[in-house]
């Protein structure tokens, strides 16, 4: 009888195994990618399919396969023809109340597809901008800080201090009220700065942690859940991150990750490292390098493609902006930018 026994179940182990009851790697690998979580950064395939194999990735309610940065007097018509899921625009045409993009402009571009993202920098001050002050040129408030030597009107702020928190979510009531989905935070990187001047930076790496999360705390009780918070650059932040800030952020966006310009970035493997903290964590991930000198000639293509390709491996999603770093057009290039089949 035990032996009989024994017969059987090895006859119904070979029927089920030649029926697929019992599964096998390939029908795993199916189930397994065919549930995708709500948050998620699919990796496009670096085979065959070109450069229009990106995949979208997925944060909250949008699907983002392609970006780009537009921050001198952006043309909302042009965006909304232009293909892109997400841009990132200026508050206004010039920095000024007085060319402030409606909401109406704002909610053609929703209309039309497109993800409007703000443009917001919380470490510098813009002496152009509504808030300024023209008695700080001689009469700085204590939390002003120099100029900077690179980018003419641009101050360094301290940005723990309240005041100058107040100014920043006085914007953003400014930036909700017209209707953006997100907020692209500049100048997180200022942490580093005020290190630079003697402050410890371990306290400047916090301070900005959670300015960042008040940030997000306070769009999304306005805006709801969905609104997106990007910083851009001081992807070091992450390195001082008890894991607060990656839980908040809804990606992250930076700058010469491949390029430095026309040439490899010498920061190449230091911000890989970092970016792929975010990619790993499920968030969106921004990168734009400035690799386009406006020709067509085939080493400049050459490099836009390399850039693009290698973005889209690491599970980025790429922008090739012009060599100048201007940001005032919107840069299509057919074939590669952005991918067909939006």
């Amino acid at each position: 009888m035990k032996a009989a026994g024994a017969f059987l179940a090895i006859i119904l182990a070979l029927v089920l195994l030649t029926s697929g009851c019992l599964g096998n790697g390939s029908s795993k690998e199916a189930q397994t990618t065919s549930s995708v979580p709500p948050i998620s950064v699919d990796t496009p395939s670096s085979g065959s399919g070109g450069l229009s194999s990106q995949q979208p990735h997925s944060s909250g309610q949008f699907k983002i396969g392609s970006w780009a940065y537009w921050l001198q007097n952006a043309s909302p018509e042009v965006i909304a023809e232009s293909g892109f899921d997400l841009v990132v625009i200026d508050y206004s045409r010039d920095g000024s109340d007085e060319t402030a993009y409606t909401r109406e402009e704002i909610e053609k571009l929703r209309k039309a597809g497109v993800i409007p993202v703000a443009y917001l920098s919380i470490g510098e001050a813009e002496d152009y901008r509504f808030y300024w002050n023209e008695s700080w040129a001689k009469n700085p408030p204590e939390w002003l800080g120099p100029e900077n030597p690179e980018w003419e009107g641009n101050f360094a702020v301290k940005y723990w201090s309240d005041e100058w928190k107040r100014i920043v979510f006085a914007y953003l009531d400014k930036i909700i009220a017209r209707g953006f989905s997100g907020v692209y935070l500049d100048k997180v990187d200022e942490f580093e700065y005020w290190s630079d001047k003697g402050y410890d930076e371990n306290w400047t790496a916090r301070e900005m942690i959670d300015f960042i999360i008040e940030i997000a705390n306070y769009t999304r009780s306005k805006a709801g859940e969905d609104f997106l918070v990007i910083p851009q650059n001081g992807e070091r932040l992450l390195e001082y991150d008890d894991g607060r800030l990656l839980k908040v952020v809804s990606g992250w966006a930076s700058e010469d990750v491949f390029y430095d310009g026309l040439r490899p970035s010498p920061w190449r493997d230091e911000k890989i490292s970092l970016l792929d903290r975010v990619a790993e964590a499920g968030k969106l991930v921004l990168v734009v390098d400035y690799v386009d000198d406006g020709t067509e000639s085939p080493e400049n293509m050459a490099r836009i493609r390399d850039f693009v390709e290698r973005a889209r491996r690491g599970g980025y999603v790429p922008y090739a902006a012009r060599a100048d770093r201007e940001l005032d057009e919107l840069v299509v290039i057919p074939g590669v930018q952005p991918p067909t089949g939006r």
